[in-house]
């Protein structure tokens, strides 16, 4: 089967002052269509930057990533944004709503980008399915923390995609409401088949998914699943 994200040889590199700083050094990754992984590591190991390349938000100095077959590498912008738009929904953990549209108008942004005609019956289906069928009008800031993430996952899943990335989802949440967003997240990658690729630094939702993978000094590993384990 082929690989719906694969990632070939992926480094990063930034400039800091004289000095360059090798973030990502020849990462390699395989993903399967409706696979669930998790990306672990410290604060400042990469995640994020891993995620943006595979998402096509970013470019890597050297390597390539095939995002459903697609080589995002060798895109420019418009061609990457094209790629995102029929592919990809993204979880973020500061929400990164707009703060002058309604919680309907966020969540059909995305459908109407991928010139979708029924943007709004799926953007209101999308928030219905989050709980937050009665919180069309609101703006972002008559919502609490736990109602802005779950538009953003409406957002996300808007337009099924293939495939969800998921950047510290409940790092801005309380306990409770985190959990409550991590279940709906689970209940729409196994509803759908959606592809779920999730960063985070806490183990126990990392073994919530199908594989566990850990960013160490540039490059990936994978975590051994403990024996008898069902993660």
């Amino acid at each position: 089967m082929r690989s719906i994200i694969r990632a070939e040889k992926l480094c990063k590199s930034v400039s800091s002052g004289l000095q360059k700083l090798d973030i990502l050094r020849g990462v390699e990754l395989d993903v399967a269509p409706g696979e669930s992984v998790s990306i672990l590591g410290t604060s400042g190991s990469g995640k994020t930057t891993l995620l943006a390349l595979l998402a096509g938000l970013d470019t890597p100095t050297s390597g390539r990533v095939l995002l459903n077959g697609r080589d995002t590498s060798a895109m420019d912008e418009e061609a990457r944004a094209a790629a995102r738009a029929d592919t990809v929904g993204f979880v973020f953990q500061s929400f990164h709503l707009l703060a002058g549209f309604t919680a309907l108008e966020n969540v059909m942004l995305p459908a109407e980008l991928a010139g979708r005609h029924d943007a709004a019956a799926r953007a209101a289906d999308a928030l219905a399915r989050v709980g937050l069928a009665q919180r069309h009008g609101h703006y972002p800031h008559q919502l609490s923390g736990g109602e802005q993430q779950r538009v953003a996952l409406a957002r996300a899943w808007v337009t099924r995609p293939a495939i969800l990335f998921a950047d510290e989802p409940t790092g801005s949440l309380d306990a409770a409401t985190g959990a409550q967003i991590i279940e709906l997240l689970f209940a729409l990658n196994q509803e759908s088949g959606t592809t779920l690729v999730l960063v985070t630094h806490d183990h126990q939702l990392a073994g919530r998914c199908g594989r566990r993978l850990h960013l160490a000094d540039g490059l990936l590993e994978q975590i051994a699943t403990p024996r008898g384990s069902t993660a």
